[in-house]
């Protein structure tokens, strides 16, 4: 071994491997509401998604709780957002919770599920361009964008001759609503990621609290305008497993997934965190796959390989 290579430095810098163990934690969680809907028949997209994040505020609230009682017994003061901070949450879990959701239903109403679903896949993309560090080169992104790029296409192939014909009578409303969520949720992955170095003194799990209960006042009001009457969502058979649903969904899918993708975002540049994005997806087929008991197609498999080549690309070029 040289002398150059003895005090050559770590080619993982630190907190990385965590903030990509993080990342692809996060997109576990996030792939569970593939198949929340398919196993409670009976309620709208609406109903599981106020549902979800009342379920998230609810636990978030009980943890802010949890922290003043254990205040009392003598345990460290519990973070209070400020009001400056407690506006920045609200903003965001509307960009990334409420607000993405509420538009992503409204694109499946006017234009089907397929379009939708294929517009909001490239999200991982848009992080990754807009994300990108200065330091890095562009050649050092393109294997990773250019293989994701292509797991999608592939996507694309499998659903393409159901999304043409699975269009409501407003496709190109929809198809602006698709475009919304889109931007909706690639605007929370940036902003999200700056606001947390930007603020170091929050920790990820103070944040994620924070969000969870901006995102069940959210939620309350979507529920107000878009859902299910009360009367009507109890009288509907299997009420209560739709609750246990919603609730491992919201702790789960949204404030478990949230504070892993915050250490993610706090140790990883948005490009790279953007690309940890796609495991969702992945995550989403494993599961409804094992769910339904069928097999991928050989192009679901063949988008799945790409996805993860990509994201071994691009953790190889942030490296």
């Amino acid at each position: 071994m040289t002398s150059v290579d003895a005090v050559r430095p770590s080619v993982w810098p630190p907190g990385m491997v965590t903030g990509i163990l993080a990342g692809l934690g996060a997109g576990a969680f996030w792939g569970m509401t593939f198949i929340a809907p398919l196993m409670v028949e009976g309620f709208s997209s609406v109903d599981f998604t106020v549902g979800r994040f009342v379920a998230c505020g609810l636990f978030s609230v009980l943890l802010l709780a949890m922290g003043h009682v254990h205040r009392a017994a003598g345990g460290p003061v519990p973070r209070v957002p400020t009001l400056r901070q407690a506006g920045a949450a609200l903003g965001l879990s509307v960009l990334g919770y409420t607000g993405y959701y509420l538009l992503l239903v409204l694109a499946i109403a006017d234009a089907g599920a397929a379009l939708p679903v294929l517009i909001i896949g490239t999200i991982p993309l848009w992080v990754m361009v807009l994300g990108k560090p200065h330091a890095l080169r562009w050649s050092a992104l393109v294997p990773g964008l250019l293989l994701t790029g292509l797991g999608m296409l592939l996507m694309m192939r499998v659903t393409g001759d159901t999304a043409a014909d699975a269009g409501g009578a407003h496709l190109w409303r929809g198809i602006l609503y698709a475009v919304g969520a889109m931007a909706s949720w690639t605007a929370f992955g940036l902003l999200n990621a700056a606001w947390l170095r930007r603020h170091p003194e929050v920790n990820s799990t103070d944040w994620a609290n924070w969000l969870g209960v901006a995102a069940g006042v959210g939620a309350l009001g979507l529920w107000a305008l878009w859902g299910s009457g009360w009367a009507g969502m109890t009288a509907q058979p299997g009420v209560w497993r739709f609750v246990a649903v919603c609730a491992v969904t919201g702790i789960g899918s949204a404030w478990v997934a949230a504070v892993l993708w915050n250490m993610a975002s706090r140790r990883l540049s948005p490009s790279l965190a953007g690309q940890l994005i796609v495991s969702e997806t992945v995550f989403g087929l494993l599961y409804t796959f094992v769910w339904s008991g069928h097999w991928p197609a050989p192009l679901q498999w063949a988008a799945c390989v790409l996805f993860l080549l990509g994201i071994l690309a691009s953790i190889n070029a942030h490296r």
